[in-house]
């Protein structure tokens, strides 16, 4: 290697170490600087999205907006070439929503309008998750996940049982009251059906003969069901994942005396004979 090359090579050493490491002053001075840039811009796309501050200050956000722009743009690039295979962060979580939070201020070249999109830059302060060292909760969502993927199936069933019943009711609630008082057709009594079995309720279209009514009152009354059947399917499999986790965190650790394993990971004493546990290795063990 040349010596060109080791000078190169120690550029984008040093370049990485600023991007991606978290653990130097430089590294997290960067990120920091990062989430305030994030940050504005956010504030920028939403407060150009008022009519009133955008007829006073529209030119003046728009070139914000665009400094912004290059910047993330500048970034983004640089995170290309210090990355050791460019192609892994382009295809990585983060190099999507990197390139997703600068595509659309240069779309609005081409679509007028396509800058409220830009507001996918709020997704870029997922980054504080590895800056603030909390990825220990990522955890947690790991349980909520597994549970809503054991819970899928049941709540499928539960959505398609739901479906025909709106679609039911919608088109009995056609034949009962009809046009004459706003359900002009099935699918307007189903969007009724939907608003009023989900409790929302806006009200723009109201049953007003006593069968109609009552038809209503029976959807009010699923509504709560509604409600209460998938909060208590997930509610099982988020215990059930909860308790699959306890036991992927006990060890296999031998008891000295007794050679019973099994133990719970915060346990200090063998279960069967109270034997002190090795706590040397648990603490080794840790991160």
């Amino acid at each position: 290697m040349t010596s060109e090359q080791q000078e190169q090579a120690a550029w984008r050493v040093t370049l990485a170490n600023i991007i991606y490491n978290t653990d130097t002053p430089a590294g997290r001075s960067f990120d920091l600087l990062l989430i305030v840039a994030i940050v504005l811009s956010v504030l920028v796309v939403m407060l150009e999205s008022v009519v009133g501050i955008r007829a006073a200050y529209g030119p003046l956000l728009r070139r914000i907006e665009w400094i912004l722009t290059g910047l993330f743009t500048l970034e983004y690039i640089l995170r290309l070439i210090a990355a050791r295979r460019a192609s892994h962060y382009a295809r990585s979580f983060f190099g999507v929503v990197d390139l997703l939070s600068i595509a659309p201020a240069y779309l609005i070249l081409f679509v007028p309008g396509a800058q409220a999109l830009l507001i996918v830059r709020v997704l870029r302060l997922l980054r504080l998750f590895r800056i603030l060292k909390l990825a220990r909760y990522l955890s947690e969502a790991s349980v909520l996940t597994q549970a809503l993927q054991a819970s899928l199936p049941k709540i499928t069933v539960f959505l398609a049982v739901v479906v025909t019943s709106v679609i039911v009711i919608g088109t009995l609630m056609y034949v009962v009251e009809g046009p004459p008082y706003g359900f002009t057709s099935i699918p307007t009594s189903i969007y009724w059906a939907i608003v009023t079995v989900t409790t929302v309720g806006y009200g723009d279209i109201a049953p007003k003969t006593p069968l109609g009514k009552g038809l209503a009152s029976l959807a009010m009354i699923l509504g709560y069901a509604i409600i209460a059947v998938p909060t208590g399917i997930v509610t099982v499999g988020l215990s059930q994942a909860q308790a699959r986790q306890r036991e992927r965190e006990r060890e296999d650790w031998v008891c000295g005396r007794c050679g019973l394993s099994g133990h719970a990971t915060d346990a200090r004493y063998c279960r069967r004979c109270s034997e002190v546990l090795p706590s040397g290795k648990k603490d080794a063990e840790r991160p």
